[in-house]
């Protein structure tokens, strides 16, 4: 009964957000919150506002803030019976800290994800979900916080040979993890500005110019952000660009999940191209403006 699985980290976030503008050493006044995340997790959760019913294939620990995470999740109406409860790892959990001025730091604990390694895709092997005989044909988010080897896995193996895969990295730090879907033939990379050049080992001015320089390096297709400035989409039909909307910024973490979640919404609604890309920059311009639930 699912629409799409996400593979990848659910975690808790714990977000201290300050209005005030903050540096290294700023202790400011603001908001901290606790609230289920991790790529796979956002992308679900905005997925569930686009009216569509995601699956995570995930590790949580069958500890108390592993329970409380898995119940928080379905009352979000993201199913997580497939999900892989370790008995001997804890729960992931994510910290961020964000002003005025944008994201000032953050630490990803996701050891536990990357620990399970291919347990979580069991279901995709067992015949619950498929096999490496009978492949699930349906779409998959593919988030960056798994391990090289377990993204090697993924790329090369026949369990996953008629997937569509939508693939983000975690951060531009992980972002070079992605380099075996650079050349899938079955693959759609989702990456900021910064991501691109990581991947493509050079610098790119424009999210336009980075799109073109990854379908040089052979992507079958991708889509490119950057910020408030114009977003592209590269694909065999071309490259097309679209500025997303001027909005105040209220919180930075989640962002690009949800426009991940958005773009892959529009498309199952029928827009394609450019109007996609629009849907799906007008859709993150509301989430980081606060305005679409978090």
């Amino acid at each position: 009964m699912t629409d799409i699985l996400c593979i990848g980290s659910v975690l808790w976030d714990v977000i201290g957000r300050s209005p005030l503008v903050m540096r290294q050493g700023s202790d400011v006044p603001g908001r901290i919150t606790r609230l289920p995340g991790g790529v796979a997790m956002n992308i679900a959760m905005a997925l569930v506002r686009f009216g569509l019913r995601p699956s995570v294939l995930t590790s949580v620990g069958r500890d108390a803030e592993g329970d409380e995470l898995i119940a928080a999740c379905e009352r979000l109406g993201v199913d997580t019976a497939l999900a892989y409860r370790s008995d001997d790892l804890p729960t992931d959990r994510y910290m961020a800290v964000e002003g005025a001025n944008g994201l000032i730091a953050a630490i990803a604990d996701a050891h536990s994800l990357e620990l399970a390694g291919a347990k979580i895709l069991a279901p995709l092997y067992d015949g619950r979900l498929g096999s490496p005989d009978t492949p699930y044909k349906g779409q998959i988010a593919l988030d960056g916080n798994l391990t090289q080897a377990l993204l090697e896995q993924i790329a090369l193996s026949p369990a996953f040979a008629r997937a569509e895969l939508r693939v983000a990295p975690a951060s531009p730090g992980k972002a070079e993890r992605l380099t075996p879907f650079l050349r899938h033939p079955r693959a759609v990379l989702y990456v900021n500005l910064e991501e691109a050049g990581l991947l493509c080992q050079r610098e790119f001015a424009t999210a336009a110019d980075a799109a073109q320089g990854m379908m040089t390096r052979g992507a079958a297709r991708v889509l490119v952000t950057d910020g408030g400035n114009p977003a592209a989409e590269g694909s065999a039909a071309g490259v097309v660009s679209a500025t997303p909307p001027q909005v105040l910024v209220t919180r930075i973490t989640g962002a690009g999940d949800t426009f991940m979640a958005a773009h892959i919404a529009a498309e199952r609604m029928g827009q394609t191209g450019e109007t996609a890309l629009r849907s799906a920059l007008t859709a993150a311009a509301r989430y980081v403006s606060g305005e679409a639930p978090a």
